[in-house]
């Protein structure tokens, strides 16, 4: 029952993650953790760290490790099908629609108007993140800020943006700093 549970849910991640892998992270929690509950929001964090960092699509990496929490190798696979058979679907069926009517205005105009609920999908992601990072998954308040983390990524965001540093490289520079100072403090 489990595994109908989990193809049933990622097939659902599969089907609505429009945008690429951030844009699917607030669907998966909505599976794992508001709706079914298996993941609490600390192990969907760690999750989602966890699959950034390894190589490879971050929501199949976010299925197959939720999957493998969940209901151990047989849970990752299933999980990982279910997230990827819509999208390989969806993709043969636009791919044969797209060579053939590639010139109709109608489907540049549907491609371009896609573009606005990417960006929102994509940016919801990006704060839900943020937010988990700055608060502990607690409630939005002052007194609930964790400073350390919260430092770091104006640190790394100021790398990023002003200098122009490897992203690679401020991850590693910053999990060193973040362990050092949560080690020390």
């Amino acid at each position: 029952m489990i595994y109908l549970e989990l193809f049933l849910s990622f097939i659902q991640v599969g089907m609505f993650s429009i945008g690429g892998g951030y844009a699917a992270m607030p669907l998966i929690q909505s599976q794992v953790v508001t709706k079914h509950g298996w993941l609490t929001m600390s192990g969907y964090t760690d999750l989602i760290t966890i699959s950034g960092m390894t190589p490879g699509p971050i929501a199949i990496n976010s299925a197959t490790f939720a999957g493998m929490r969940i209901a151990g190798i047989g849970g990752a696979i299933i999980a990982t099908l279910g997230c990827i058979l819509p999208s390989c679907l969806i993709v043969s069926f636009l791919a044969f629609l797209y060579y053939r009517y590639k010139e109709m205005s109608a489907l540049k105009s549907i491609l371009s108007s896609l573009r606005p609920a990417i960006v929102a999908l994509i940016a919801s992601a990006g704060l839900s993140i943020l937010s988990l990072v700055l608060f502990n998954g607690e409630s939005i308040q002052p007194s609930n800020i964790n400073w350390i983390d919260g430092g770091i990524f104006l640190f790394a965001f100021f790398l990023l943006r002003k200098y122009k540093w490897n992203p690679i490289l401020v991850m590693c520079f910053c999990g060193v700093v973040g362990l050092s100072l949560h080690l020390l403090l």
